[in-house]
C-alpha cells in the first residue's frame, strides 16, 4: 500500500468515526429530549385541545402558530400550579416570513379574568387556574388564539443560562436584587457590558424597582433573544444535553415532540429573527387600594392587529363571537 493510499484511508476512517459519533450523539439527544417533553406534557383542558378562536386544529409544520411562555414565581415545582406568573411573553410564529414576534405582557396589567369573572392583575390568572386560566385571559384580552404554552420556573431559567455558558449583556444600571432563593441583595451588578451567570441574568430579568413594567418587559425580551442566539450557536451544539437536563422537571407544556420538531424550520436558514412588540400604558392606584398597569386601549388594539396579521387571521370584528 502506497503512502498516499494510507493517508486517504486514514482520513476516511476518521471521517467515518466522526459521522458515526455524530449520528449516535443526535440519537441520544433526541431520546433525551423526547423523554423530557413526554414527562412535561400537560394538556390545557380545552375542547379538542384547540383554542376557541380557531376553527380547526393547527400544527407548527404547516401553520402560523402562537406560544404563550409563562414564568412562575417559584422554584418549587409542587407550588407551580398555585403561583402567580412572574413573566408572560406571547410569541407568534409565521412560517412564510420565517420569524417570530415576541410580546411582553406587564404582570400588573388590569384585565378581565374569565376564570373568576372579574378584572384584576393578569398575573393572578395563573394562581386561579394555572395555564388554562392564563391562556383564556390572554385570549380574551387580545383576541388572538393561544395554540401552545410553555411554563417554566426560576430554576429552569437559571439552569438554562448556565447550560449555555452564561450570556453577555449590557447592564443598564446598578442593581441589588435577591437570587432565585429570595436571599436579599445577594445579586449585585454594576452598569456595563459584562458576562452574566444564571442567577445574575434572572435578577436582571426580574428587577422592576429601577424603572417600570414596560422597560422590564423589554429587558426580558432582549435577554431571551440573547439566550436563543447563544443556545442555537455552533459552540452550543455539544451542550444540548445540558440544556435539556436544565429544563427537565422544571417544564410544563402542551407541545408534543413532533410539534416541537415543527419549530426547527425557523432556524434552518440561519439565526431566528425575533421582532419585539410592546404595549403602552401607565400605572396607578385604583379604588381597591391596589396598584395596576392600565394598558392604553389604542396600544392594545395596535398590538392585537399586529399579532393577528402575523398569524394571518381576520380582524377580531370579523370573527364569530366566542365565550368560555
Amino acid at each position: 500500500m502506497t503512502k498516499r493510499k494510507k493517508i486517504v484511508i486514514t482520513i476516511l476512517v476518521i471521517i467515518g468515526a466522526l459521522l458515526v459519533s455524530a449520528v449516535g450523539y443526535a440519537a441520544y439527544i433526541y431520546n433525551q429530549a423526547n423523554k423530557v417533553v413526554t414527562d412535561a406534557h400537560e394538556d390545557v383542558g380545552r375542547e379538542n385541545e384547540t383554542s376557541a378562536l380557531r376553527d380547526k386544529q393547527v400544527d407548527p409544520v404547516n401553520d402560523h402558530v402562537s406560544v404563550l411562555f409563562i414564568g412562575v414565581d417559584s422554584h418549587d415545582e409542587s407550588a407551580n400550579e398555585n403561583s402567580r406568573s412572574d413573566a408572560l411573553l406571547l410569541g407568534t410564529f409565521n412560517k412564510d416570513e420565517n420569524n417570530v414576534k415576541l410580546l411582553s405582557i406587564p404582570r400588573d396589567s388590569y384585565v378581565y379574568i374569565p376564570e373568576v369573572g372579574y378584572s384584576t392583575k393578569i398575573n393572578h390568572a395563573h394562581a386561579y387556574g394555572g395555564p388554562r386560566a392564563t391562556i383564556e385571559t390572554v385570549e380574551d384580552f387580545f383576541h388572538v388564539p393561544i395554540d401552545y404554552y410553555v411554563r417554566v420556573n426560576f430554576k429552569a431559567f437559571v439552569d438554562l443560562v448556565e447550560s449555555v455558558g452564561g450570556i453577555w449583556y449590557d447592564v443598564p444600571y446598578e442593581i441589588s436584587e435577591p437570587n432565585s432563593g429570595n436571599h436579599r441583595d445577594s445579586i449585585h451588578l454594576y452598569p456595563g457590558y459584562q458576562h452574566l451567570n444564571g442567577e445574575e441574568a434572572l435578577a436582571l430579568a426580574r428587577t422592576r424597582k429601577y424603572d417600570n413594567d414596560i422597560e422590564r418587559g423589554k429587558r426580558q425580551q432582549e435577554i431571551i433573544k440573547t439566550i436563543v442566539e447563544e443556545a442555537t450557536s455552533v459552540s452550543s451544539l455539544f451542550n444540548l444535553d445540558d440544556v435539556i437536563q436544565a429544563i427537565g422537571s422544571n417544564l410544563q407544556t402542551n407541545l408534543t415532540m413532533n410539534e416541537i420538531r415543527g419549530f426547527l424550520s425557523y432556524g434552518v436558514h440561519g439565526n431566528i429573527q425575533i421582532d419585539t412588540v410592546n404595549l403602552e400604558g401607565e400605572g396607578g392606584y385604583m379604588n381597591d387600594g391596589g396598584w395596576y398597569f392600565q394598558v392604553d386601549e389604542a396600544s392594545r388594539r395596535k398590538v392585537q392587529e399586529t399579532l393577528q396579521n402575523h398569524l394571518d387571521l381576520e380582524p377580531y370584528e370579523q370573527q364569530e363571537n366566542y365565550s368560555y
